[in-house]
């Protein structure tokens, strides 16, 4: 039986050896995606067996037990010489016992990471990926591309324009978000939790969560969370539906505010809002000048005044809003395997069905090859990779414009390469979101502006332009008095008033 403190040397050399190992691995290089996947996976694998070690001998420091104490005075007291003399006997009986057993080091485990490590083999496959995700390079999104379509009150799309708009759940109604889209919502979150730690496996998510999680609750109390807009007039319970009745001196009056505004007003005071628009306003009128305790208890509704199912409401709407917040964190973290996917399927698309079956045989022709199919291949220039998986002309390159970067304040400094990709962000989310922070509306007049300076100041000249080309009627009305002079409303009402005319 091995004793504490042998269990304590062993894994503290274990601890080291795999510290080693670490090292070693951080310091290997990955020539490709796919080497870069496995040597993280590998890096993960060996983190949580050094801190799964480090738990243990955390505990028996602790001793709790008290059995490594036990243990020090039984070889540290006087009759320590005959403790190791029991010991060295055990050992011999053990021996005896088991005369063929070999113990083996724990350096061989060690040396076989070693091995697997500077082994390059291509059919090596350490961590699980659907043919569709190509170990990692595209995202596979069909399971939520199919429950997205199935939602009540979303248009029809295919699954390009999915990948292109599934990021803009701002744009979706908010009577649409009920339990469903949640179900959804947590399908493509479950998802993209799945393939990051796939693909990057050393990331801590927990501690993303947690900063996001910041980030949401001051956004959600300013509502400036993308697609939840605090609601300041709609809340029917607040002050501000309430009606004054003192100015109205019969329900007929009340019945020229309309159903809704009628409506507003019962629920403010917790009583029946059904009925026709007379029933409405002689239910309202009949509350004027009365307190609340001396209203007929059958006026008002079974649920007791308060805000408990609108609280449950909100509860529910602030739930689903900080799943999209983690979801839209997921997919910009994805971005590049966002649109490398959308750049793969429309590639698929576009070719023919020989040209996709002469592309399989390509691709089994070198996954059996030696040549490793996921080398990077000769790009000096950084030049952006074809459908091929080859880096395009640098004509094209060129023509393109893709050695440009353009940066956009309002996106906060996001960078943009090529006049393609920064014509096409101010009509996507983030640039839309970043104007609707500054309160201003994402209109063509706007067009190419990226600072929040130049959009402010053009905003005010807006709203001063069409503050002066708004109607005035009292200059702008014309009026013809008896002798057929043409005024303005203005001079035709002080001349009336006078009796000039």
């Amino acid at each position: 039986m091995e004793t504490i403190l042998e269990q304590q040397r062993r894994i503290h050399e274990e601890r080291e050896r795999l510290t080693d190992a670490m090292v070693k691995e951080t310091l290997h290089n990955a020539k490709s995606q796919r080497d870069q996947i496995n040597k993280d996976t590998r890096l993960k694998l060996l983190l949580d067996r050094s801190t799964q070690d480090a738990a243990e001998l955390l505990e028996l420091y602790e001793d709790r037990d008290r059995q490594r104490l036990d243990e020090m005075q039984t070889i540290h007291g006087p009759n320590a010489f005959s403790e190791f003399y029991a010991r060295l006997k055990n050992i011999r009986d053990f021996h005896r016992k088991h005369p063929n057993e070999i113990s083996i080091p724990m350096s061989v485990e060690f040396e076989e990471i070693d091995k697997a490590r500077e082994t390059v083999d291509d059919k090596t496959i350490l961590v699980d990926f659907t043919d569709e995700e190509g170990y990692g390079k595209y995202l596979d999104l069909h399971e939520s591309y199919e429950r997205f379509i199935n939602l009540k009150g979303i248009p029809k799309m295919d699954y390009i324009t999915y990948l292109t708009t599934f990021d803009k759940m701002f744009d979706i109604p908010k009577s649409t978000k009920n339990a469903t889209y949640k179900e959804y919502i947590l399908c493509l979150i479950f998802y993209l939790e799945s393939y990051m730690s796939r693909i990057k496996p050393l990331l801590d998510l927990q501690e993303q969560t947690e900063k996001l999680k910041e980030e949401f609750d001051k956004q959600w109390e300013a509502g400036t969370f993308p697609g939840w807009p605090k609601e300041t007039s709609g809340a029917l319970a607040h002050t501000g539906a309430y009606l004054d009745l003192s100015a109205f001196s019969s329900a007929e009056e009340l019945a020229s505010l309309g159903l809704d505004r009628l409506k507003s007003a019962l629920m403010a005071l917790n009583l029946k809002c059904g009925g026709t628009l007379v029933e409405r306003a002689q239910r309202l009128y009949n509350t004027k000048g009365k307190q609340i305790e001396d209203l007929d208890p059958a006026m008002f509704t079974r649920n007791k005044p308060g805000k408990s199912s609108k609280g449950k409401e909100a509860d529910k709407q602030r739930e689903i809003a900080e799943l999209e917040s983690w979801a839209y964190k997921l997919i910009d973290m994805l971005s590049e395997q966002r649109a490398a996917t959308r750049d793969n399927i429309q590639r698929k698309q576009a070719r023919t069905g020989e040209e996709r079956e002469d592309s399989d045989d390509e691709r089994a022709a070198s996954d059996n090859s030696d040549d490793d199919d996921d080398d990077v291949p000769y790009n000096p220039k950084n030049l952006p990779l074809g459908w091929d998986g080859k880096p395009i002309p640098y004509w094209l390159y060129k023509l393109h414009g893709l050695n440009l970067y353009y940066s956009c304040e309002i996106c906060g400094n996001q960078t943009y390469r090529g006049p393609k990709a920064f014509q096409r962000h101010f009509a996507e989310w983030r640039h839309a979101h970043g104007m609707r922070c500054l309160g201003i509306p994402n209109t063509a007049h706007f067009a190419n502006v990226t600072s929040i300076k130049d959009a402010k100041t053009l905003w005010e000249k807006i709203k001063v332009n069409k503050e002066s080309d708004r109607w005035k009627p009292d200059a702008e009305e014309e009026y013809e008095d008896s002798v057929g002079n043409v005024i303005n409303k203005k001079v035709y009402e002080d001349l009336k008033r006078q009796d000039l005319l």
